[in-house]
């Protein structure tokens, strides 16, 4: 049992501690995260704080896609992995999504502009997957919920790996490994994601040998259902139709007409859970 000085003593120790708690302000709170769900009834779990961010990425976005209309461009949307994950590592992807980009608009003409999602994302560092996604999917469907921003979307294959990597068909992966090897003696980031234990020699190998697609994307499954989605309301209104669809392009090629319909596992698609 504390003796009276002690317990006054005590008493101090806590008053004064609780003093200097008001004067200096407690530990900012994180967000809560929120549910928040889109014309499509796309629902994310979303950083509560990032909603102003998101909102005027949106309106950001959506007046460059306008500009590129307005000079009579057809717009895409390009679907990438992008985070350092499964082997994957974002350096590589940016690049790849830059050179992608380059090669889709070379290949359609100056009449054609793609929406290079790494270099338009623009959220903070502590942005989530849901968080990209929620942002995303407003963009692509539009004010109107029939994207009606865009003409085509173009997902990434193996085939643009191959390109980026200069893949011959014959002793890929020893290419790979060699590319890993003179990209770490010379990026320190990609050094530091490998010390931390994000990517090796041979995950970076395997994935980008086997894996690099996005088949392998929370945020492309999300895409792929998102055009799928948009296609279908276009089928059904009267400004669009059948001969109306959004163009859906995988690996360099037209998607087949049954896969337009398609459904796949949803990415980062899903309501908060208290």
């Amino acid at each position: 049992m504390l003796s009276s000085d002690r317990w006054i003593r005590s008493r101090w120790t806590i008053a004064l501690a609780a003093l200097w708690w008001l004067a200096c302000g407690a530990p900012p709170a994180s967000a809560a995260n929120v549910t928040e769900c889109t014309v499509l009834n796309l629902c994310y779990c979303v950083n509560g704080d990032l909603k102003p961010t998101i909102d005027a990425n949106v309106a950001r976005v959506r007046q460059l896609l306008a500009d590129q209309h307005r000079q009579g461009k057809a717009v895409g949307y390009m679907s990438i992995p992008l985070s350092t994950v499964g082997g994957g590592y974002f350096g590589v992807n940016r690049e790849l999504a830059q050179k992608t980009k380059a090669h889709i608009e070379s290949r359609f003409g100056s009449s054609a502009w793609v929406l290079n999602p790494g270099a338009e994302g623009n959220l903070p560092g502590n942005a989530s997957g849901a968080d990209y996604m929620l942002m995303w999917t407003r963009i692509l469907e539009g004010a109107g919920g029939l994207g009606e921003d865009f003409d085509f979307f173009y997902f990434v294959g193996p085939a643009d790996i191959a390109r980026f990597f200069g893949l011959t068909g014959t002793g890929d992966m020893d290419r790979i490994d060699a590319y890993f090897d003179a990209r770490l003696a010379s990026d320190p980031d990609l050094k530091k994601a490998v010390d931390a234990g994000k990517v090796s020699k041979a995950s970076f190998r395997i994935y980008y040998a086997l894996r690099g697609a996005v088949t392998f994307s929370y945020g492309s499954h999300d895409e792929w259902n998102i055009a799928r989605l948009l296609n279908e309301r276009r089928r059904g209104a009267d400004r669009f139709g059948i001969a109306g669809q959004l163009g859906v392009f995988f690996d360099g090629q037209a998607a087949a007409p049954g896969a337009y319909e398609a459904v796949i596992s949803a990415g980062d698609v899903g309501r908060c859970i208290n």
